[in-house]
């Protein structure tokens, strides 16, 4: 598990040029409506948001656990895995323009995000602290990408417990705060550095190389359950051949001893006779 968590982990850190793209927008929109000469209550209004949104991932992430956890009782966990490494692929190809299937995944949560955007609306400019938490709950929702890749992971890696789609998801959020954070405190020299080509490849790359080899795992991983499943039905099999061959001869044997006890009920063996001449 701690393995899956460092991997959740770096997916949102190595996500940190679609995160300031998304959400470093709202960050940075907290961050200029304070004064300048006030950063201490930036940070307070920062990691605020923060936390709201990685709340609402956790929360998100425990949706995704649930379901995980039912589809690796009736499913297999392997075909999750896989689906959560074609995920991974996806989402680098995305990131690197090369191919933006992934962006019809986006769509499908326009609906919801339509009805959340204006009660967001609605909380800027922020001025409390209060203010800047509920937006971030709200934000967490944003259609993204990089946050459905990171619920797939959640949800293939959730077979065996619901828990662990929650806390996968929020490994993901405490990876995406350093970008985020940073974003809203210096956003434009940020955001400059990530719309960088060659920077947005090495990053998509990333994406590609570790959802390949998650799919590569849970295939070899499926063939050694198989191998190892073909071996234990081989060596019941032969123990079973075996059990009865060593069983065979005691039976016969009993059988043995049965009929010679039954003939010697039949035929009793009676002493020589022995005539006397007188």
């Amino acid at each position: 598990m701690w393995e899956t968590l460092v991997a959740a982990f770096f997916l949102g850190l190595l996500g940190a040029g679609h995160c300031l793209g998304m959400c470093g927008g709202i960050a940075a929109a907290l961050s200029f409506a304070l004064p300048a000469n006030k950063t201490p209550q930036k940070l307070v209004f920062l990691t605020a948001y923060n936390a709201g949104r990685i709340a609402s991932y956790t929360f998100i992430g425990l949706m995704a656990g649930l379901v995980g956890w039912w589809l690796g009782q009736v499913a297999g966990a392997v075909y999750l895995r896989i689906f959560a490494g074609v995920l991974l692929i996806l989402l680098g190809l995305y990131l690197a323009d090369w191919w933006r299937l992934l962006g019809l995944l986006e769509k499908s949560g326009a609906g919801l995000w339509a009805k959340i955007q204006p009660i967001g609306n609605r909380l800027l400019p922020v001025k409390t602290v209060p203010q800047a938490a509920l937006l971030g709950l709200l934000w967490g929702w944003l259609p993204c990408g990089l946050i459905y890749s990171a619920l797939g992971f959640a949800l293939a890696s959730s077979n065996s417990n619901a828990l662990y789609g929650a806390s996968i998801m929020l490994a993901f959020g405490l990876g995406t705060l350093p970008a985020v954070f940073t974003g809203g405190l210096a956003a434009e020299k940020i955001l400059a550095l990530f719309k960088l080509r060659n920077v947005r490849i090495g990053f998509a790359l990333c994406y590609i190389v570790f959802g390949v080899w998650t799919v590569y795992i849970a295939i070899q991983h499926a063939g050694h359950s198989h191998h190892a499943t073909g071996e234990h039905a081989a060596h019941n099999h032969v123990h079973a051949e075996k059990t009865d061959s060593q069983l065979a001869p005691e039976e016969g044997q009993l059988n043995n001893d049965d009929n010679t006890h039954n003939n010697s009920q039949e035929y009793p063996q009676h002493p020589p006779h022995h005539s006397h001449h007188h």
